[in-house]
Formats: C-alpha cells, sequence, structure tokens
C-alpha cells in the first residue's frame, strides 16, 4: 500500500514538472505611465536568448514557460522583470528613467555620451499623437550598402537608398529618414544641401525597430545637420524649407472603369431620359482618401452622384402606401448662368429597428496576402465588429474567407453571441492569392442554405478588389454575380486599401449583384456606414428602382443628367422587370441632379440641330403645358416582389433663385461642382474652388455628424492639387 502511495506521488509530480515544462504563449500590452503604447519594447525570457518585441500598438506574444522571468527593456525606460504564473497575459507599465535620457544616447551598435535632443520616446509619441516630431537616437556605424554623394552634389530623388540585409516588405524597400529629429520623406532628404550635413549614420534589423518601432523595419537613415537647422521643424515647414512644391501622386496600379460624361440632348430628338437609382457614396470616400494623401484624383474615380449621395438631405417622410416620398427643386446653375439645375430626391421611410425583418448575413472576407497592410485586413475587422454589435438575437451570421481557396470559419451564428463572433475575426490573418470567384460560390451557398423568408438575406463582401485567382476578369465577375443575384441574396460591398485597389471590380459585384458599395477609409467611415447608417446599408425597402423623366420641349431645350453615367438605362428597359436597377435602404435619400438649357436661351453647349428627317417626324405636343417643366416616372420592387409598381410626378415650370434655394440645393450643387470640376468637366465654366467653397457653406446645415464641414475642408485643401 505504501509503494502504491509513493508511485502515485512520483507521477503527480512528473506530471507537475511536464506542465511546469510545457511552453504556451504570452500575450500583453506594454504602455507608458500615460497609458500610451510603446512599440519596440523588447521581451527577453531572462537566461535565453529568446526575445520577442512590442508592435506599434503595444501588443507583443512569446512562448514561455512556467517560472520563466521575462524582462521588459525599453529606451529610457526602466526595465522591469516579471515571472510566468498561471496566468496566459502579463500586461506590464513602464516608467521614465529621467536620468538616463539626460545622460546617455542609446545608437545602434553601442552607446556614446551626446548632447543631442533626439529622443526615440519622443519620436515614437510624435507618431501617435501628431504633436512631438523629435528624436534623440542615432547611429554609430554606416553599414554596407549605402552610399554617400560627394559634398558638391545631391541625392536624386529618382534614386532609391537601399539597406542590404533587410527583409524586402514593399517594392521599394525604403528606410525611414530622420533629419535633425524630424521623421522626413525620400524627396526632402534629397534636397538637403550635403555641405549641410555634419553626420550621416544607419541603423538596420532590431537596432532599427527597436529604436523607431515597426515603421523602422526596412532601416533607418538618420542625418544631423550642421547647427540643427531642420529642428523641431513640421513636415509643411520642411518642404517649405528645402523650396519642395507638394509634386500630385498618380496611382499605378489601381484601377477604375473610364467612362464618358452625359452630353446635352434634345427633347425632340431624345424625349426621355431612363437610369437607375445609386445609393452607393464609395467614390466620395475614395477621393476625400486621395486629398487627405495629398495625392491627385485620378478623373474616373470621381462619380458625381455617389459623392452627391453621400450626404443626407433634409426631405419628408413618406405619407402613402408607397416606401419613398419624391422632392423636386429646380433653381440656377451656379456654373452656368443662363442654365438651371432640376433636383429629384428621394426619401426612403424609416422603419423602426425592432420593426426590421431577421437578418441572415454572410461576411465574405479577402485574407490574401494583399490584405496584411494595417488599412486593409486589421481595419476591416474592426470595421466588422462595429457591425456586429448592431446585430439583434434574431439576426445570425457566418463568416467565410478566401485566399487561394476558400473556406467557412464560422458557421451561421446567432447575433446574441457576440464574443463568438469577434473571436473568429479576430482570428483571421493574412497569405496567399485571392481565390474571389471561389468565395462568392461559398458565400452565396451559405446564404441560400440559411435562407429567411421574407428576411434580409444578404452577403457582405470585404475586400480590396483584387481578385487574381479563378474569375478574375469584370466580365466573368460580371456573369457570375448576376446569375448569384437570382437566389434572391442582397449584396453590400466594403472596399479597403489603396496602391492595388481595383474599384471597378467592385462598383460591378453592387451594381449587378442588388448591392450596395462603400470604400471604408477609415474607421471613422466604418462607423457611419455600418454602425449609424446601419438600417440604410443593410435593409432593402424597395429593389429595382427606376427614374424616367421626360421634359418639356417648349420649356426646355437640352438638358443632361449629371452623374449617373454607368446607371443609364434604354426608354424600353423602364418597364421590363427582367432589368436590374438600384436599391434603396430604410431611411436612405436619394438625390439626382439634371442641368437644363432653357427654351430661348443662348448656350456655347448646344449641338448643332440636324436637318430634317424625309421619312420620320418628330412633332411637339400641340399643348402647351405652359405651367409643366417635365413629368418624372418611378418604377419599383417590394424587397421580395418580381412585378414593379409605378409612380408619377409632374415637375412644375417653376424656377426660384440661388440664393432664395434650398439648402439642399446649394449643398448638393456644390457637391456635384466640385466632382465635375475633378474629373475637368468641359461643361462648366466657372471652375473656382472659391466660389465652390462659398456656395457649399451657404447649403451647410443640418451637420451634426460634420460631414459637410468636411467637405469644405476637402475642396479648400484640394486648390493646390487642382
Amino acid at each position: 500500500m505504501k509503494s502504491l502511495k509513493l508511485i502515485s506521488s512520483a507521477i503527480a509530480m512528473l506530471i507537475c514538472f511536464v506542465s511546469m515544462a510545457q511552453e504556451r504563449t504570452i500575450t500583453g500590452t506594454v504602455t507608458d505611465q500615460s497609458n500610451l503604447p510603446l512599440p519596440g519594447v523588447q521581451i527577453t525570457i531572462k537566461g535565453t536568448k529568446k526575445y520577442a518585441q512590442t508592435n506599434f500598438e503595444g501588443n507583443y506574444s512569446i512562448q514561455a514557460k512556467t517560472g520563466d522571468a521575462l524582462v521588459f527593456s525599453f529606451i529610457g525606460m526602466d526595465s522591469r522583470t516579471f515571472y510566468v504564473n498561471t496566468s496566459n497575459i502579463i500586461n506590464v507599465v513602464l516608467k521614465e528613467n529621467s536620468a538616463q535620457l539626460q545622460e546617455v544616447v542609446v545608437v545602434g551598435y553601442g552607446t556614446s555620451e551626446s548632447n543631442s535632443d533626439y529622443s526615440a520616446r519622443s519620436y515614437e509619441r510624435a507618431e501617435r499623437r501628431r504633436e512631438k516630431k523629435e528624436a534623440k537616437q542615432a547611429a554609430k556605424s554606416v553599414i554596407a550598402g549605402t552610399q554617400i554623394t560627394q559634398a558638391n552634389k545631391q541625392y536624386m530623388p529618382s534614386q532609391n537608398i537601399i539597406i542590404r540585409g533587410n527583409a524586402p516588405i514593399s517594392p521599394k524597400n525604403e528606410p525611414l529618414y530622420i533629419i535633425d529629429g524630424v521623421p522626413a520623406k525620400a524627396n526632402q532628404m534629397a534636397k538637403i544641401n550635403p555641405n549641410d550635413i555634419k553626420d550621416l549614420k544607419v541603423l538596420k534589423d532590431l537596432d532599427a525597430t527597436s529604436i523607431y518601432g515597426s515603421k523602422a523595419s526596412n532601416g533607418v537613415v538618420v542625418i544631423s545637420t550642421k547647427n540643427e537647422m531642420y529642428k523641431n521643424l513640421s513636415e509643411k515647414e520642411l518642404d517649405k524649407k528645402l523650396n519642395i512644391m507638394p509634386i500630385p501622386v498618380e496611382p499605378t496600379q489601381e484601377d477604375y472603369d473610364s467612362f464618358i460624361e452625359n452630353a446635352f440632348e434634345s427633347p425632340k430628338t431624345a424625349p426621355l431620359s431612363t437610369f437607375s437609382i445609386d445609393v452607393d457614396n464609395a467614390s466620395y470616400t475614395n477621393i476625400r482618401r486621395f486629398l487627405n494623401n495629398g495625392q491627385q484624383v485620378p478623373k474616373d474615380a470621381v462619380r458625381v452622384e455617389e459623392m452627391v449621395n453621400f450626404f443626407k438631405y433634409t426631405y419628408p417622410q413618406p405619407k402613402d402606401e408607397h416606401p419613398f416620398s419624391i422632392n423636386t427643386e429646380v433653381s440656377d446653375s451656379p456654373w452656368n448662368a443662363n442654365n438651371k439645375i432640376v433636383k429629384i430626391g428621394l426619401q426612403g421611410k424609416n422603419i423602426p429597428t425592432e420593426d426590421l425583418p431577421a437578418s441572415n448575413l454572410v461576411f465574405l472576407i479577402d485574407v490574401s496576402g494583399s490584405m496584411a497592410e494595417m488599412n486593409k485586413l486589421p481595419l476591416l475587422k474592426q470595421s466588422l465588429k462595429i457591425l456586429v454589435n448592431e446585430l439583434r438575437p434574431k439576426d445570425k451570421v457566418a463568416i467565410v474567407v478566401y485566399a487561394g481557396a476558400a473556406g467557412m470559419v464560422l458557421p451561421p451564428t446567432s447575433g446574441d453571441e457576440k464574443k463568438t463572433i469577434i473571436d473568429a475575426l479576430d482570428k483571421l490573418q493574412s497569405g496567399g492569392s485571392t481565390a474571389g470567384g471561389a468565395g462568392i460560390e461559398l458565400a452565396y451557398k451559405t446564404a441560400t442554405e440559411n435562407f429567411i423568408k421574407d428576411g434580409n438575406n444578404r452577403v457582405i463582401l470585404a475586400t480590396d478588389g483584387d481578385f487574381n485567382v479563378g474569375s478574375a476578369s469584370n466580365a466573368d465577375m460580371e456573369k457570375l454575380i448576376e446569375e448569384k443575384r437570382k437566389t434572391g441574396v442582397f449584396l453590400t460591398c466594403l472596399g479597403y486599401g489603396m496602391g492595388n485597389y481595383k474599384d471597378s471590380k467592385m462598383e460591378i459585384l453592387a451594381d449587378k449583384g442588388n448591392g450596395n458599395y462603400a470604400y471604408i477609409d477609415n474607421i471613422q467611415e466604418a462607423n457611419r456606414f455600418l454602425g449609424k447608417e446601419f438600417k440604410g446599408s443593410m435593409f432593402a425597402i424597395a429593389k429595382d428602382v427606376k427614374i424616367q423623366i421626360e421634359f418639356n420641349p417648349k420649356q426646355v431645350q437640352a438638358y443632361r443628367l449629371i452623374g449617373y453615367e454607368n446607371r443609364k438605362l434604354r426608354p424600353e428597359d423602364f418597364k421590363n422587370d427582367a432589368i436590374d436597377a438600384g436599391e434603396l435602404g430604410s431611411n436612405h435619400t436619394v438625390t439626382a441632379l439634371y442641368e437644363i438649357i432653357p427654351a430661348g436661351a443662348k448656350s456655347d453647349y448646344l449641338a448643332e440641330q440636324p436637318d430634317d428627317l424625309k421619312y420620320t417626324k418628330t412633332e411637339a405636343s400641340t399643348n402647351n403645358y405652359s405651367n409643366e417643366l417635365a413629368t418624372i416616372k418611378f418604377r419599383y420592387k417590394k424587397p421580395d416582389g418580381d412585378k414593379s409598381i409605378e409612380m408619377v410626378q409632374v415637375i412644375a415650370n417653376k424656377s426660384v433663385a440661388l440664393e432664395k434655394s434650398s439648402d439642399d440645393m446649394k449643398f448638393s450643387s456644390a457637391v456635384a461642382w466640385f466632382g465635375l470640376k475633378l474629373r475637368d468637366s468641359k461643361l462648366i465654366k466657372d471652375k473656382s474652388s472659391e466660389e465652390i467653397v462659398k456656395l457649399a457653406k451657404q447649403g451647410n446645415s443640418n451637420d451634426g455628424e460634420g460631414y459637410k464641414a468636411e467637405f469644405i475642408r476637402l475642396v479648400e485643401t484640394s486648390k493646390q492639387y487642382n
């Protein structure tokens, strides 16, 4: 009996030793005393060569055993040691070592005494807060692979600096530049007179990232000038001192469908104008991204109707059985003095959230290698968490991903299991090619298998649009998505990223798949589209909404639809229920603008009138209809319907001066004006940014979220690029 107890004790001790010796993943966050995350903190297992580093958000992960001593060290901070116990999470707060910062500068290959004001921690705070732009670090050795020109020559901007020994994580493998403690760009470094340089030093690998964080993963070039002539300058001040003018940058790998601007047409030869509504607003947020990055906006990226429809207007709620109200207004054209603008506004019915049907959602997420950047998959995951928080218990979500192949990572899960859904999102990582077609097939299969009758059945595709495996061409994608539309499943496309962004594919998918399309340029936009406007974005109250307008030739010489170039339909498509059109969401607004040349007005934009036809005569009605400018018709289907319903309304021949028009007319006209300017339209005479800003300010009302004020700032910013 005694021997049995000894054996049991030995087994228990053995299990204990094994469990203690077993490595597990230890994670946590390292911050300073002001609770700011610290990138580049080194975590070392004492007595070993194993180490890890915190990322830009201060997070780390390391394999360790119970009893291991983890040493947390960072330049300018007191090191701290923590022992691994039963918990897998160790969060650490590091304190400043002021004496060390006052006396020592730690450099890439050793330490040296210095009176320099460089501080790596100041640099990190500058990046985090965008307030301070100093760094106190420098390098002690110049490594192989960096060339310095002769004293009488300057660096050329076209000559890339590549630090040998670094992994090529970007096409240019460009290092981080620091000039007198100021983070700088390559073109700024190239403008420095070599005679002004006191010292040039280089860091690479761990020595670079431990000082400057993840942005130094390609190495750091540190330049000190005589008398520190560029110290404490902002980026714009540095540009000005180096005499650098802003250079518009055209993206080379982004893909946009080209189209020709709508021309003026005569109501005598083209009596009907027909188009599908468009609730997308991806073009505006994409344009915002270009302007905020100081880049030239590609003309084909500008879809004026999507810019106008980014903003919400104060149209009344519908009062009859139809799901939307119709609102029209006529005023002066701000860019062509003799012309008029006709505004058509639709207001979708606002359905209370509790009355909305149950949702069957499938997140279709691109996890290919191209999604690795911070403004792609990481932003995507945070965006979808906002949507998850809007779900109700009766809603359900499945997650399908695709890279080299497609797979399901979360089966349909109730909306009240938010932690389960969010955990599945957090585990997603990028890598591989992009089998977009396979992903679409699996997502729609999942949605149809869990179809909710009279519910909101929708695939939400989140990607940069860079499909390069399987169904790759736009024609293939269009054919595939049109086939899937027949299932009754709606589609929402969320676009992310820059540089290789494929807007053309995203727009085709949304247009042909009973869908809508948004470009998410930041977390604020995700919160707007997926949070605040969740009902309008995710719940259709009418589908295949078409508009057809007939202008009275007695009152109108010529007309043109502003924007909607890729939404135009043939007149016979209006009554053809097999023709797809746009969807309208709960409480959504849609705005369309026409520019007209009134009868009798002189215009440089009028086309030559054709000769009288021999066999065909087009004669105006003998009725004058002097009080009518146009007749407008709408057709729509219920979300689960197949037969369209028609509405008709007359637009009165009544115009008001622009200064007396509604705020909605002023602001929507200003947005359209700016879009036409960005497209370099040949049909507008006045392209003054000052006048656009003036009109937008006059129409800026009901702007609780500040989006209209932001637009005004964008127009002002764009002056230097247009």
